[in-house]
């Protein structure tokens, strides 16, 4: 116990001596030695077998063994700061033992732990749908001269005097004979972007999947699956911008509901009764016949009526926190009420709010499908799931449509529920890591 102290910086045999007379402590100390070589002071021996001590700072070295001994320094002392907090040092911030134990029993939860980085990658990949399908290719070379279309536009005309100075369309097989003539292409993995019309098609649209199509096309000879991963992006875009802004005004009147109470509280709440029986689907219905709603026209929208999902919970975290003994002794101190709230009653409420997070951008997910079946939603064009799925409703002698629809929607809400479990579960005080 003393040389781990003594690695970690904190020598202090004595007293650590003396705490270990009884029978209970000594078993303590047992456990939190053994904790303690199992974690950081391994990492710390480690560090010093490869610092081979001082020879090599000696001058015969030079400035090769001078930069590596403050390498090892610094390494040295990033690893006793682990072991002397009894946390985790990544990238210059650390990981309190709270934090750790959070994320010990995150990863516990295989199924959740799996589920959130599967979602991770899909939306990584979905957002580069512009790479993985579209209609344009990737780069041109032409006449000794680099063309990037994926990312800039380019007259017909650059590719030959036989054509009008006009948007080239790389789907034209006059365009592309030409390229081929004086140079070469590259196209993405999918030859198609969500509003690209599919030509030469083995049958009437919508068709059925064949290797140029693997999900085949809906009624109006677009690539499904082309409108699968922008459908995707779209809807998790909308869903995490909508999640953010909701979970911040939520956040923000639950706070000024709980912390001063009183009227404050009674008035909110009165509010929040009248708002929230306010028929939404009935004002949507009348905002469409006025104009014509867009991405971040249905974003406010829904931001007027969703942000009300979170109050409740932090408004009880408030009136529960506001009465405890460091927030009175903040406030004794003369700390504005700001400060009270942001710094000390906020972090504790965040515990509780955080649970929820991924079952709202669940339900974000599912209230712009909802929309869009019902076709109150995105204007008509646009890459969605809730279209496809009505698609899939009115072409019930496409199967494909309707399966393709289930499979890719309920694996999205799948995976959001699995990693939101996990994330409970995480932040559960009652929860232990094995």
């Amino acid at each position: 116990m003393t040389s781990l102290r003594r690695l970690a910086g904190t020598d202090n045999s004595g007293a650590m001596a003396h705490s270990l007379r009884s029978p209970i402590l000594r078993r303590a100390g047992r456990a939190q030695q053994k904790q303690l070589r199992a974690s950081r002071p391994v990492a710390l021996l480690r560090i010093r077998k490869q610092c081979p001590g001082r020879a090599m700072t000696s001058p015969a070295n030079g400035r090769a063994g001078l930069t590596r001994a403050i390498n090892c320094r610094t390494r040295l002392g990033q690893a006793g700061r682990e072991a002397e907090h009894g946390g985790l040092v990544l990238g210059g911030m650390t990981l309190s033992p709270v934090s750790r134990r959070r994320l010990a029993i995150f990863r516990q939860n295989r199924r959740g732990y799996v589920s959130f980085w599967i979602f991770l990658v899909l939306f990584l990949l979905s957002l580069f749908a512009g790479f993985i399908a579209n209609d344009r290719p990737l780069v041109i070379r032409y006449d000794g001269h680099w063309f990037f279309p994926v990312l800039q536009d380019y007259s017909e005309d650059s590719f030959g005097s036989a054509f009008l100075p006009t948007e080239a369309d790389y789907t034209d097989p006059d365009v592309q004979a030409a390229i081929r003539k004086r140079g070469w292409m590259i196209w993405p993995a999918i030859p198609y972007s969500y509003n690209t019309i599919v030509k030469n098609l083995p049958s009437p649209a919508p068709s059925r999947p064949t290797w140029q199509n693997p999900l085949g096309t809906d009624d109006e000879a677009r690539d499904v699956l082309a409108r699968v991963i922008y459908g995707f992006r779209l809807s998790v875009l909308f869903g995490f911008v909508l999640t953010a802004v909701s979970s911040a005004v939520g956040v923000a009147a639950g706070a000024v509901q709980g912390y001063y109470g009183g009227l404050t509280d009674l008035l909110f709440q009165r509010f929040i009764e009248i708002w929230s029986g306010m028929p939404q689907l009935y004002l949507l219905i009348i905002l469409g016949s006025i104009i014509t709603p867009g991405f971040w026209v249905l974003l406010v929208f829904l931001l007027l009526f969703s942000w009300m999902n979170l109050t409740g919970v932090v408004r009880a975290e408030f009136l529960r926190g506001r009465n405890l003994d460091y927030v009175r002794a903040a406030k004794a101190l003369g700390v504005s009420d700001t400060a009270v709230m942001w710094r000390h009653v906020l972090p504790n409420a965040m515990v509780a709010t955080l649970t929820f997070l991924p079952f709202t951008l669940s339900g974000s997910v599912t209230i712009l499908a909802s929309l869009d079946f019902l076709g109150f939603g995105l204007p008509p064009g646009s890459p969605s799931l809730g279209e496809l799925v009505a698609q899939g409703k009115n072409n019930l002698q496409a199967p494909w449509l309707g399966f393709a629809a289930f499979f890719v929607l309920g694996g999205l809400l799948t995976l959001l529920i699995f990693a939101g479990e996990a994330v409970r579960d995480a932040f559960d005080p009652r929860r232990l890591p094995e």
